[in-house]
């Protein structure tokens, strides 16, 4: 893996520059199936925004679009689902897009930094330090600290890992967005106190957060569309049954996009508890607050609310509520 990836380093890395405007000279075709557009799409925090789109004429397209680079995008053929991530730069770039099974079977020729992302999604076991150390002024490393690693590592740990980066990758939105998110982690530790909010029910009725403190209360993010936290939901269940009588509480946060979707979440997987969300997807401004990049994810709070524990899941909760409701509240 090190050698992969240091030959990465010397043969991409040093042709990374600053970000820049400039027009694309993308072009490709579609292959395996038939549509009439492909879909130019900017990434932002975990979500994609159509910014331009061109008509397939036989198969090809061609965009000339003035965006900045080297940076990341989306490439779709339907801007409902998840597109082809590519990493856009000044060079000439040609695609040959594949949308079937999740564009897996896609082809980028022509950008250095895909080159490394692939190679970077190929390999196991990475260590991140090691991986920004190898390749210190390239997008991608700015980029996965940012999207795969910010939600496993300490306030501290991305700050480190920021520190790896060269001057050229400093100025990034992934890293001034790493480092406002180590800011609000540094208020988040457990002993700390969680931030109120007020955000609306199903029903569209404000409700704030410290207005319904009481025992310990289990502020958890999750969302319908999110598999890890439908699978986790019967254990909350389970603990909710076991410890409510006891004290124990808990608001869900959902990063629903659609209302609909959020309350049959609610009603499938019977969460009897209160629920609130602005439906902003990863715009959330509760998970902005908590600095949340992952769900599922959750804070323990006491009445006071002061943090007592962190990403609590499966046996992990029941013991953390049985230790502390054997004590008094």
């Amino acid at each position: 893996m090190k050698k992969i990836l240091l030959g990465f380093a010397f043969l991409f890395g040093f042709s990374q520059t600053q970000a820049q405007e400039n027009n694309l000279q993308l072009k490709g075709t579609v292959v395996d199936t038939v549509v009439n557009y492909v879909y130019l799409q900017k990434f932002h925090n975990k979500m994609f925004t159509t910014i331009d789109s061109v008509k397939v004429k036989d198969g090809n397209f061609s965009f000339k679009t003035k965006v900045k680079t080297p940076e990341l995008y989306g490439l779709s053929v339907n801007t409902e689902s998840s597109p082809l991530y590519i990493f856009l730069e000044k060079s000439p770039i040609t695609v040959k897009l594949n949308p079937k099974k999740y564009y897996s079977n896609s082809v980028v020729e022509g950008s250095a930094s895909q080159d490394l992302f692939e190679t970077y999604k190929k390999s196991k076991d990475v260590e991140i330090s090691k991986f920004i150390t190898e390749n210190p002024n390239s997008i991608v490393s700015a980029y996965v600290l940012y999207r795969n690693w910010s939600y496993r590592l300490s306030p501290e740990q991305i700050r480190q890992n920021i520190a790896l980066l060269d001057k050229t990758q400093q100025n990034t939105t992934y890293v001034k967005e790493l480092k406002d998110l180590a800011l609000v982690l540094d208020g988040l530790a457990v002993g700390k106190k969680a931030p109120d909010f007020t955000a609306n029910n199903p029903e569209g009725k404000p409700i704030r957060f410290y207005e319904n403190l009481k025992g310990y209360t289990l502020v958890d993010f999750w969302a319908s569309w999110c598999g890890p936290c439908r699978r986790e939901n019967p254990n909350i269940v389970a603990a909710y049954k076991e410890f409510h009588d006891k004290g124990f509480n808990i608001v869900g946060i959902s990063l629903d996009k659609k209302k609909e979707n959020w309350i049959k979440g609610i009603q499938d997987d019977n969460l009897t508890w209160l629920h609130v969300s602005d439906l902003l997807f990863w715009n959330s401004a509760v998970a902005k607050l908590y600095g949340i990049r992952a769900i599922p994810g959750n804070y323990l709070v006491d009445s006071n609310g002061i943090i007592v524990a962190k990403n609590l899941q499966g046996e992990e909760l029941q013991s953390t509520l049985k230790s502390l409701l054997e004590k008094k509240i």
